[in-house]
């Protein structure tokens, strides 16, 4: 008797890669991944212009190949997406949201809750417990105009359907709210702390209140909901506790003593996140709920959570959850959406969903005495729905608590609250009142944007530099407070120790006014992207970070008793050069930025970001000890060379010979070189045209890009800098 091998053949020998065969389900599967994956990296190129998050991609990606659009063509869904082949996209599928919300947990830093705690409760639980009680309310028009009647009773009780629509309605996404937080610069400032506190607040009472909306479902009785409830309560303390108490003890000792994440600890971490999973699953809550309690028992030393992030989440956001959320998006369909009614209600529950998260965090922000535009900001943000809301309402149609046709609707809210998050974000809280704010709290201006004096209060400038003669501007003392450096790389360490050797070459020379050692700030600057790590470092507290380059950079200084400071900062690509003159707030301090490379972007943005800060912008290059220096004097702009003189009178324990070029008018040569040798008394003085070794000039916007890219053709050494305007 033949035997059919058209199921295992290949292509040549007549097989259809898209039918669906048990017995080899994963030609079709790997074909529908490809589509959903390319489909999602497509929808989000225009999206990710407009800071919006993948989620929205992903979900109007399952929208598109659902039966609202393609589903239309005619055998489209039959072909590529047939029935036979939803329950492995389904297993596929929740895999990946029990990873992502074990990756969820992880985000939850508690630690930050409890040095927060009175903003975590008062904001946190206010704006969910208004708009849990208006979706109670409207709760009651939903279910009597879309409740399941089979036998002429109800599918689910009202109390269970009440408790998960309000549940829906007051969650926040916590992933996505602390992206846009960080994209924003918002993390790190009053509006920031608060959003982030609260944020954790409500994810975490939200994922309880879920799990609570789910039991009710499953329950067949109120006893059993009770024993359902007291099981849930007792495995998560089980988990917080003796699980937490194993894993740090036992599972993780020896990580913990030499600073890194073994294999053997990943996998039983793991295997710790199904068994979690597993047992919640069994009792009648989720699986998702037990792997976001293990997510929140995993250390955060030495940077865990974000090594252990960076092993998986790229299989998670990249594979799995786009599948996850084009299953979510084929349970959407428009066409069911057919009377003035459906409408009626989606304008509804969005302007109740935006107006109660709002206003809760504009009450509760109020109180805790922020001003009435930053308030505003919080009740914006802490409004974002996004990836947490869908699988929220996933959860409750898996579950029979809700319809297809009430699923299509929330998802639409779900759109609509997450896509105006950011520019309602922007339009209530603009980057010039976030600037006139801060100004205002370092006491640099009144509320009425009337300057107070700052270099007066200060500085130790007191005088109009454009008055001071040129025999002063030589011996001016900047009196500087710190040094703040930017590390990027480990090819920024070479002339940063070499730079050190200068300035701090001879004690007496970097002692301020108050007798202390000028102190050094290093900044590592690290870009975010739309990793879950970049998002985990960004919102964690500096102990719960591992920067290898910082941690190098310590030990060098703490050899060398030099009092440091480290920092580790993540930008956007456009708004790297803006954090830099952010984290010089002195006139006190001088800015150094290391460039490795021509970077168009900062050039075009330097002319604006200067504006109190003095600045050097040293260019990676010098290998060796540095003894000789080139000096670029300017005789039209007296004021930037009075910085140089300073910096000279810094290195002239170390720098032997000086060669001297002069910008500008000629004449004045002699007398500025004279000015030159009564400022540092140098063994050599060289009369050069041609520059060599690390040249030191005044800074200048409108030639910046000509000087920088002059050092890279002649190979020599730059530092620009540039004082007070």
């Amino acid at each position: 008797m033949a035997v059919d091998t058209s199921s295992v053949a290949g292509i040549i020998a007549g097989r259809d890669p898209l039918k669906f065969t048990s017995g080899n389900p994963l030609t079709l599967f790997l074909f529908q991944a490809i589509f959903i994956i390319a489909l999602c990296q497509i929808i989000h190129l225009p999206l990710g212009y407009m800071k919006q998050p993948r989620v929205i991609a992903e979900v109007i990606s399952g929208i598109l190949l659902g039966p609202s659009v393609f589903g239309r063509i005619p055998d489209f869904t039959s072909t590529c997406f047939p029935k036979e082949s939803i329950p492995l996209l389904t297993l596929v599928a929740n895999i990946g949201v029990v990873l992502f919300l074990f990756l969820v947990g992880l985000e939850v830093d508690v630690q930050f809750i409890k040095k927060n705690i009175k903003i975590a409760l008062s904001v946190g639980l206010v704006n969910m417990a208004i708009p849990f009680g208006l979706g109670c309310a409207v709760s009651v028009g939903i279910y009597n105009q879309y409740k399941v009647v089979q036998d002429g009773e109800p599918t689910i009780k009202f109390t269970t359907y009440m408790v998960f629509i309000a549940v829906a309605m007051c969650i926040t996404a916590f992933p996505v709210l602390a992206r846009i937080l960080t994209e924003l610069r918002l993390l790190k400032e009053r509006v920031g702390t608060i959003v982030l506190a609260a944020g954790i607040t409500n994810d975490v009472v939200g994922w309880m209140l879920l799990a609570l909306s789910v039991t009710l479902a499953n329950a067949g009785s109120g006893i059993t909901t009770l024993y359902i409830l007291l099981v849930v309560i007792g495995w998560a303390l089980f988990v917080i506790f003796p699980m937490r108490w194993f894993l740090r003890k036992v599972i993780m000792r020896k990580d913990l003593k030499k600073g890194s994440l073994s294999r053997f600890s990943i996998m039983i971490i793991l295997i710790f996140v199904f068994i979690s999973s597993f047992f919640t699953d069994i009792i009648g809550a989720h699986p998702i709920f037990g792997a976001f309690l293990v997510g929140v028992i995993v250390p955060r030393e030495y940077g865990f959570v974000i090594d252990l992030t960076n092993k998986i989440e790229d299989l998670v956001h990249i594979v799995l959850i786009p599948i996850y959320f084009a299953l979510a998006g084929f349970n959407v369909n428009f066409a069911e959406l057919n009377q003035g009614i459906d409408w009626a209600y989606i304008i509804g529950i969005i302007v109740i969903a935006m107006v109660g998260k709002i206003f809760g965090g504009y009450v509760s922000a109020k109180f805790n005495g922020l001003l009435w535009r930053e308030s505003l900001a919080v009740g914006v943000l802490m409004s974002c729905k996004g990836i947490v809301e869908i699988v929220v309402l996933n959860v409750g149609l898996t579950a029979d608590i809700i319809s297809h046709k009430v699923f299509s609707m929330f998802v639409v809210m779900t759109l609509v609250s997450t896509f105006l998050t950011t520019p309602l974000t922007l339009l209530v809280y603009p980057v010039w009142y976030r600037e006139k704010v801060e100004k205002y709290l370092r006491g640099e201006i009144d509320w009425e944007g009337k300057p107070l004096d700052y270099i007066q209060k200060n500085g130790d400038i007191k005088d109009d530099l454009s008055n001071i003669n040129d025999a002063k501007l030589n011996n001016l003392d900047y009196n500087l407070r710190k040094l703040v450096y930017n590390v990027e790389d480990v090819d920024g360490f070479l002339p940063l120790l070499n730079f050190l050797e200068l300035f701090y070459g001879h004690s007496s020379n970097t002692v301020n006014s108050e007798n202390k050692i000028t102190p050094f700030h290093a900044i590592y600057l690290q870009e975010l992207t739309e990793r879950t790590t970049d998002l985990i470092g960004a919102s964690s507290n500096k102990e719960m970070t591992y920067n290898p380059q910082l941690e190098l950079l310590n030990k060098i200084f703490e050899f060398n008793e030099i009092p440091f400071i480290s920092d580790l900062r993540y930008f956007v690509k456009e708004d790297k050069f803006e954090l830099l003159t952010e984290i010089s707030d002195t006139m006190d301090d001088l800015l150094i930025y290391a460039v490795n490379e021509f970077d168009s972007t900062m050039i075009s943005n330097i002319d604006l970001s200067l504006l109190y800060s003095q600045f050097a912008i040293l260019i990676k290059n010098n290998e060796s000890k540095i003894t000789h220096v080139d000096v670029v004097l300017d005789s039209s702009k007296p004021q930037n060379d009075s910085l140089v003189f300073y910096l000279l009178r810094q290195f002239a324990f170390n720098i032997h010979s000086i060669t001297v070029y002069m910008k500008g008018d000629q004449d004045l040569y002699e007398t500025r070189l004279n000015e030159l040798k009564i400022a540092h008394n140098s063994e050599e003085y060289l009369e050069e045209t041609k520059l060599h070794g690390l040249v030191i000039t005044g800074l200048d916007p409108e030639t910046l890009q000509l000087d920088i890219t002059q050092s890279k053709e002649e190979n020599y050494d730059l530092l620009l800098v540039k004082q007070l305007k």
